[in-house]
């Protein structure tokens, strides 16, 4: 048995950069970065009527609605969710995910890979703040 390279096995969030995108607020809890292989962990706060931008992932997602109500558009169908609801979105469909509640939306996603690409709808690498 191996012993895992992590800088350290906790993570204070409150020592995690912060970065934004119109109307999202994201910290990265966990990836590469912090020795991770096969995972990645984001936290995001989408304010009211915020959207993210229209994408895919090269691995699987599972998205966890904390709090606030939202809605998944993928594959042409709308799926509205809220707090205590998971998301399942598969390797490489383009989606898009909504706040649409009065108040903001608390979610916590997971990747199944440390390197998360992302990619837009015209199939561009999308850059991200983080």
């Amino acid at each position: 048995m191996t012993t895992p390279a992590f800088s350290t096995p906790i993570v204070s969030h409150a020592d995690l950069p912060v970065a934004h995108i119109p109307g999202i607020e994201h910290r990265t809890l966990a990836d590469e970065r912090s020795g991770l292989h096969d995972l990645s962990v984001w936290q995001q706060t989408m304010a009211p009527g915020a959207a993210t931008p229209p994408h895919r992932h090269d691995a699987e997602e599972v998205v966890v609605c904390h709090s606030g109500h939202g809605e998944l558009h993928m594959q042409g169908r709308v799926h509205r969710f809220g707090p205590d609801s998971t998301l399942l979105i598969p390797r490489n469909v383009p989606h898009q995910i909504f706040s649409v509640g009065p108040e903001p939306m608390f979610c916590t996603a997971t990747f199944a890979t440390s390197r998360v690409e992302v990619f837009g709808p015209d199939d561009e690498r999308m850059e991200l703040p983080w």
